[in-house]
This record gives C-alpha cells, structure tokens and sequence, in this order.
C-alpha cells in the first residue's frame, strides 16, 4: 500500500523516488525523502548493526588537530557504493553490504591553515556526463570542495581525478584578494550541478572585518572547469560596505534551470552601520538561471540583519496542495524558526507575508530597519522568545544565576538589536533550523525539521576597550575591524554547565503545511553523554543535524548524544534508538542493497559542541533469519530500560546539585550582608 502511495506521489506532486540516495539532501530538492518502506514502525526494534567503517583520522591526526574537526558528511548511494568525506576532504568509497573501502582519495590539505569554521565536509556531489561514452573514464564524476578552496573531480568508480577537469582534476578559486589567514575563506558544503554547470559557495570567518572576503557563488563547466560565471550575493552600490556568501547547501531545479541560494548576513554581524538599508539579496533565498547567472528572483527574510540569522538550511523544492491547486515551491526554515515557503518561479509567497515593527534604538550608528518579514500562514516551529520566568531551575526555590543573567539582559523579544548592555538573542545564532535542513513528505504533505532551543548573549565593545579585551572562557570574540565595535557572544548557561532556558533544548517538529499547523513536538536526545555519571535526561540536546524520512513511516536523526533515532512520522513518538560510537552530528540517509534496507549516520562527534570525537560511518538494518538481538540498539517504547539503571546515579548527582545550590545561596546571604 506504501508502495502505490508512493507511485500517486510522483504523479501528483512530483517528488522524484529513488531506491538509492544520489544527492546530499536525498534529491536535487532537498527533501530527504526515501520511497523505501521496509523499516517500519512495527519491525523498527529489529535492527541491528550492519558495520561500522572508520577513517582512521582518529589514529592518524594528531588529538589537538581533532579537536578542531566536525564530522558532518551524509554519504551518497552512488555506482554501488556509498561515497562520503572526511572532515579533511579525503573522499572514501564503501561497500555497501560490509562497510569495506573500495577507494580513497586524499587531496593532501594542509592542517597548517586553521580553517575558521572548522574542518569540516558536509558532503559531496555526484554527476553523470550523458555525452561521455557508457564506459569511458569519468563519465560518472563526484565532486568536492576543500577547506583550503579547491574544487575537485573524481571518477565516481575509482576515485582516479578527472583529467579533463581543471589542472589535473582540480581547480583553485581565486578569491580576487589577500586573506588575513590561509583559513578565513573555505569549502564546507557539497557543490551542486545542473545541466552540465557545478556551482560552489564558500564559507568564511565571522565578525573579523567590515571589508571581508567577496563571498561571490562561482559556476564551472563541469567538464572542463572552465569558469562560467560568478554572483555577488550583496548589492554593492557605492555606499554598502561588507560582503555576503553562500555557505549553505544549495538546491538546483534541473527542468527551469535554476539554482536556489541561501545567503548570509554581511560582514560583520552584529554592526551594519557602513551596510545601510536592506542588504539587497543578503538573507535571501535567491534563484538564478544555472546557464548563465542571471538573477531570476530574490526574497528577503531578514532586512539589515545585525544578528546573524543567516539562512543556513538547504532550500527545499517541493509540490504542494496550497487549498487552491497545486504549485510547485521553495521552502525555506531559518534560524529563528519561521517557515517561508515561496512560489518557485516569481519567489512570492505563497501565503501572505507580513511587514511587522520590531525593536528599534541600536547601537550608536546603527540604522534598523523599522519592519521585519514574519510568515502568517504556517506557525513558528518554536518559541521565539525568552524571559528570566523561563530560566531554567533545577531547584523548585530560590533565585537561579539564570534569571540574573537573564534579567540583567536587554530583551524586547525577537529582533531585540545587540548593545554595549549585551542583548538576549533567542533563538541563537546557531538556533532554529541549521544546516542539516528540513525533510518533507510528498505523499502527505508534511515538513519535519530539527530545532535548537538556546540563548545567546551578544555584547558590543566600543572599540577603545576592545583593544585590550581578553573573552571569558566560552565566549567568541569578533574584532569587527572597521566597524566602532567589536563584539562577544556566548551561550547563556548556569554555572553547573547547563543551559539558562528551560528545556527541551532539542526538538523535532513536524507541520501540516496546506493547514498551517503544527502537528507535534518530540524532544530528541538526552544528557547521558555529556552529563556526570551518563545520567539519561530527557532534556533534548541542540539539532544543527537534519533528519531522513521513509514511505515506512519512519524518521530518523542523530543528536549531540551517541544514538541514531527512529521516530513514528505520524506520532512523534521515539520508537527505536541505535547505539553509535560517539555522537552522529550528521544527516542520516537510507539505501536498498542486495534486498535488505540500511539506513547510514556519519558518526564522528562535533568539536565545537564538546562531544567525544570519532572516525566512523555506521549502518544498521533488519535482522536477518536467526540473527540474534543486537547489544547495539534497542526499543524504547517501554517504561525504564537503560534509564531506570542509572535512577541510583541520579538520585546521587541530584542531591550533590542541591548541596552545590545551598552553598550558592548562603554565600550570597553573606556578600548581601
């Protein structure tokens, strides 16, 4: 029945199933939809693991070096193999049934050069050459982007570079000035390609200068590398300072010839002084005609952002029942938790968008725009703001150091602008919806997506203190040269290491988009990997991962803890978790092979959250005939099971939190005397 639901998919909305996953985001779209319904809710608890393959970076690098790693690569089921990055763009081929490499290129980068964001590969492209002869070398090709700013061409069967492509089988981009650092400026997400032109964004340090690096997208013959053109994403017009970029996936639209951009925020962040106005097609979804560049449309979702909300989600094109016929559409999350969802050819919303007054009186300098965009028609996915009532307690009495700091802070709600006070930012730069992306179900209509719930407290230095400003440990620190201020930004958290607003700080969300509503919330992860004594609260850990969906009925995600989770599309209700060897910080994706469905999680933990750090790529699938029960995972549909064994290890960290919580308040009593 699953089956025939899916066929009427493709006939009425267009969706594209595919046994193999041959994209990033599952298709050319993003939708991170699988047709495959061998996993079901009824036979979840059956899996087991199929293999485990490590990189070996973890045995090759050295620890300081893995440190500055995050492990975010999706595999691609391609030519019989599933071909992923490592975080330092060695590019593996795997067997699907045993997890065993098959090839391997090492592009050899250099781990002198600091990348900003990290190093990180989130993915990479796979094309075919129909012109090219059925067996000739190269006729399938996969394609990376590095950290250090080289696109490469492999030949998909053998990992060989493409001779024909670049020099050598590479090219590298010229970024037209000098950088401060071989680091500021790298490839962190996978290229995409269209009618034989691959398109590649960049990635770039934050808050360092006004006058930043050109965030120009660059397009290539993907033949020959011959450059095609390149899109400036900031409207320069002789007054606008500050560049813009394309950090996040992108998603192309193969039958119109369009590539679909999400664009940054410009340098610096939180000050636009030398930036006035809106920062034409800055935080826009934006489309361009693949061929040539041409800018076809643009749509805005933050005017003059001063907060980072940058889109960082890969926009979705989807079919939908509107209640007024069908359309074809771009769906756009961002950070703050809104949905947009726009018209694919004219980038007009499809339901009315509205110009709302946010808060105004920035900084000295600064020029707001009165008015932000807020979508009417499908509700925020998640709160959007934050009082000290909201700051988490663990003891029922007393004042919290979360409510003071909290309370301490200037916060008029979303869009509160940041100042010398420092400003509650809620949700953080790096909340809402982030770079794993929403997933949408074609056959009924539903968009799920991972959120995370934190504050962040972003304060401006005038830039006479900045001179000798040394950050507190856990705050960033952005010199914003050439701006009055520089600024700090920190995770709002207790002194105990936790976060200052209440839990679940994790969620996954599903939306009927046609009803504009929100059909459930689940809270997704525990503490039982980063708390003392692996004490499993349920408590939701931050998402920057996506999620996949099957015609199963099934959705599963990784978390900040060290499980790949499935959970009931219809219900929300946590079915099934697989233990991974540290956590999966990575989109899952699914894969027939040889009759047996597998579903995948890069798990190689993420540095810049604090999580243990790892190597492997895992695969789990049904048992098979006389298989035993694997130690590996488990259901959860069950009260107790591996929680209530530690309830003696909690009870022990509860009463040591109250003894930490009375001594608190008694020297307070004693500094207030």
């Amino acid at each position: 029945m699953r089956s025939l639901f899916c066929l009427l998919a493709v006939l009425l909305f267009g969706a594209s199933p595919v046994l193999g996953w041959e994209y990033w985001g599952g298709d050319r779209g993003g939708q991170r939809f699988s047709p495959l319904n061998q996993i079901t809710p009824d036979n979840v608890g059956n899996l087991v693991r199929a293999w485990e393959f490590r990189t070996g970076d973890l045995d090759a690098r050295a620890s300081e070096l893995m440190k500055r790693t995050k492990f975010e690569a999706t595999p691609l089921f391609v030519e019989d193999s599933l071909i992923f990055c490592s975080p330092f763009n060695e590019v593996i081929a795997l067997d699907p049934g045993i997890g065993a490499q098959k090839w391997r290129y090492d592009p050899k980068i250099s781990t002198a050069q600091r990348p900003a964001n990290r190093y990180v590969c989130r993915g990479v492209a796979y094309w075919v050459d129909e012109r090219a002869a059925e067996n000739a070398p190269c006729r399938t090709r996969i394609f990376t982007g590095t950290n250090d700013v080289r696109v490469i061409a492999l030949d998909a069967r053998t990992g060989k570079p493409c001779a024909d492509f670049g020099t050598g089988g590479e090219i590298k981009i010229d970024l037209g000035m000098k950088l401060e650092w071989p680091g500021e400026v790298q490839i962190t997400s996978a290229p995409v390609i269209a009618r034989g032109v691959l398109v590649v964004g960049t990635a770039m340090a934050d808050n360092r200068r006004v006058e930043a690096p050109l965030g120009a997208v660059r397009a290539y013959d993907a033949r020959t590398g011959q450059p095609r053109w390149s899109f400036d994403p900031l409207v320069h017009d002789g007054v606008t300072a500050g560049h813009t970029n394309v950090w996040a996936p992108m998603s192309v639209d193969e039958a119109r010839g369009l590539v679909f951009l999400p664009t940054t925020s410009p340098s610096p962040d939180f000050w636009g002084g030398r930036r006035p106005g809106n920062n034409e097609h800055a935080n826009s979804v934006v489309a361009l005609r693949i061929e040539t560049g041409e800018l076809i449309w643009s749509f805005q979702t933050v005017h003059h952002d001063v907060w980072d909300y940058d889109l960082p989600a890969q926009p979705t094109l989807a079919r939908i029942d509107t209640g007024e016929g069908q359309r074809d559409v771009v769906i756009q999350p961002t950070k703050q938790g809104f949905v947009f969802v726009l018209d694919r050819d004219t980038g007009k919303p499809v339901w009315p968008v509205e110009e709302r007054a946010v808060p105004q009186n920035g900084a000295e300098g600064e020029q707001l725009s009165p008015t932000q965009p807020f979508p009417t028609h499908v509700p925020p996915l998640m709160k959007q703001s934050i009082s000290k009532d909201d700051a988490f307690k663990l003891l029922p009495f007393g004042p919290s150091p979360c409510e003071k700091l909290l309370g301490d802070l200037r916060n008029e709600g979303l869009y509160t602008p940041p100042s010398t006070q420092g400003t509650a930012v809620y949700p953080m730069t790096g909340g809402g919806v982030n770079w794993g992306s929403a997933a949408f179900d074609p056959v009924n209509q539903i968009l799920y997506a991972n959120t995370s719930h934190a504050v962040h407290v972003i304060k401006l230095i005038p830039r006479e203190e900045a001179k000798g400003f040394s950050p507190p440990p856990g705050h960033d620190f952005g010199r914003q040269d050439g701006a009055p201020f520089a600024m700090s930004r920190a995770v709002a958290m207790s002194p105990l290491g936790l976060l200052c607003n209440k839990p679940p700080w994790g969620e996954m969300v599903a939306v009927d988009l046609k009803a504009g509503k929100i059909l459930w919330h689940s809270s997704v992860g525990t503490s039982e990997d980063l708390a003392p004594l692996g004490m499993a609260f349920s408590w939701g850990t931050p998402l920057v991962n996506g999620l996949a969906i099957t015609a199963g009925g099934l959705a599963f995600t990784g978390a900040m803890d060290a499980y790949l989770r499935a959970f009931d599309a219809k219900s929300g209700r946590e079915l099934w978790q697989g233990r991974l060897p540290v956590p999966g910080v990575a989109n899952p994706m699914t894969y027939l092979w040889k009759g047996e469905q597998y579903v995948a999680i890069g798990a190689g933990g993420h540095s810049e959250a604090g999580t243990s750090i790892g190597d492997s790529v895992v695969a789990f699938r049904l048992a098979r005939l006389r298989e035993g029960p694997s130690l590996w995972s488990h259901t959860i549909d069950r009260p107790g099971g591996r929680f209530a064994s530690k309830a003696i290890a909690a009870v022990i960290v509860l009463i040591a939190l109250v003894a930490l919580a009375w001594r608190w308040r008694k020297r307070r009593r004693l500094r207030t005397a």
